[in-house]
């Protein structure tokens, strides 16, 4: 066992008390890498960055009051020399789009083994990029579509508040009430969104938004709960 003081100081987030225990658990158990505070939420997550100051934050994406993924952009805003390695278990394009738009430089699935964990741990506090086998793989059929993928127009302002109600589960009757419009109007709305973002249904274009930054992947969510 190495004696002298560990050369990666982690903050570790997720808001799952037992799946932190787990993680840290085999992080501790390498000479070169220790875990200098736990945190339920994105908001205490940025708290304890400010305190420590830790060298790699690992982050889930989903968790209470901040995302990771505004955690990761709080960082990067704050101009912070923290890498940071997102952990989850999540692997849907929108996500991984929005995490490494946000400036993460690694994404880890919770399915790695610890080994790969503790060396994608090492690599982003080394100034690397970590890159589960899965997702780099997703990248690279996303680059691999934006060549064939036709053109795509901006939506208006009104367009994009129909699509982030559609997003969040509203019906198109209920869009209308909200945006004191006519049903009419809403299935207007939504056929210049469809041709605009090339999509035949709701789902691909608030997954076709999301992907290109224009929503929240948190408010994408609403509509798969």
């Amino acid at each position: 066992m190495n004696d002298s003081t560990p050369s990666i100081r982690v903050i570790l987030a997720d808001d799952h008390a037992v799946v932190r225990a787990g993680i840290r658990q085999f992080l501790e158990k390498a000479d070169d890498i220790e875990v200098v505070a736990e945190a339920g939420d994105g908001e205490t997550a940025i708290g304890y960055i400010e305190k420590f100051t830790p060298d790699v934050a690992v982050l889930d994406i989903q968790m209470p009051k901040i995302s990771g993924i505004e955690v990761t952009r709080w960082i990067r805003s704050n101009k912070r020399d923290i890498g940071v390695l997102v952990l989850t278990a999540f692997d849907d394009d929108p996500y991984v789009m929005a995490v490494l738009q946000a400036g993460a430089n690694g994404y880890v699935l919770k399915t790695a083994s610890p080994l790969e964990i503790l060396q994608a741990v090492r690599d982003v506090h080394a100034g690397n990029s970590a890159m589960d086998p899965v997702i780099m793989q997703k990248m690279l059929a996303q680059i691999s579509r934006k060549h064939d993928e036709k053109p795509i127009d901006e939506l208006t302002d009104r367009e994009l508040e129909v699509l982030t109600l559609v997003a969040q589960g509203f019906t198109n009757k209920a869009i209308g009430i909200q945006l004191r419009i006519s049903d009419r109007t809403v299935q207007g709305h939504l056929a210049h969104i469809f041709s605009k973002l090339h999509a035949d249904s709701r789902t691909k274009a608030v997954t076709r938004a999301i992907s290109l930054g224009w929503i929240s992947p948190e408010i994408g969510n609403m509509e798969q709960k």
